[in-house]
């Protein structure tokens, strides 16, 4: 029996599992995207709002559960859709992978991307980059000022989608490191792209969810 939420007070904040969409007015849903339930249906349906996506629509009651306590934080950024997280860390570079999630695909294309960057750290070092973490999606400001000379240049950006990450997280036995992974709007491509700090980035890989 999917969980009942109270006609009174705050709709629980679910957690999910995998759900393709095969309707227009269906939410599609990865695994432990934050749900927000705006009504329950009768045939054991939920309408909600996905914070990872921004959008809205139907899914199963049976692929989502409650997350307790969590509620009256997620409903906070829901009403505050200029929420923005700011994060100044180092970019690595990306690189294409096979998949769209996983610790191991993530993993392997750190390792990748660490490999090749000791080759080159001492004609290209990292570039210095401020991460924008918004509910729509993530901006990555690159500063650029190191290889040019025109300031018109000196930084260049590009923004993410938050419904095409499909996958995020710091690297198993250092969390210095963090990567997300982007799917193609288009094509069944994916690449993940690789960030390092001076400190933790568990809180980075929080915000994105």
């Amino acid at each position: 029996m999917p969980p009942k939420f109270p006609v009174n007070g705050l709709p629980p904040h679910l957690k999910t599992a995998r759900f393709i969409p095969r309707h227009e007015d269906e939410l599609e849903l990865d695994v432990d995207d934050p749900i927000l339930v705006e009504l329950e249906e009768d045939d054991y349906w939920y309408r909600g709002y996905n914070m990872r996506t921004g959008e809205r629509g139907i899914f199963p009651a049976f692929y989502a559960h409650e997350v307790v306590g969590q509620a009256k934080e997620v409903t906070g950024l829901k009403r505050n859709p200029c929420w923005v997280e700011r994060f100044n860390v180092q970019f690595l570079g990306s690189v294409e992978v096979p998949y769209h999630q996983g610790n191991g695909i993530l993993c392997a294309a750190m390792q990748k991307i660490a490999t090749t960057r000791k080759l080159t750290v001492h004609l290209r070092p990292p570039a210095t980059c401020d991460l924008e973490i918004s509910l729509q999606g993530i901006k990555l400001i690159l500063t650029v000022n190191e290889y040019s000379r025109d300031e018109e240049f000196e930084r260049c950006s590009h923004f993410f989608q938050m419904k095409n990450i499909s996958f995020c997280g710091c690297h198993p036995r250092n969390s210095c490191y963090f990567g997300f992974i982007t799917k193609h709007p288009v094509l069944s491509r994916f690449a993940c792209h690789v960030f390092v700090s001076q400190e933790s980035m568990r809180q980075v890989a929080e915000c994105v969810g």
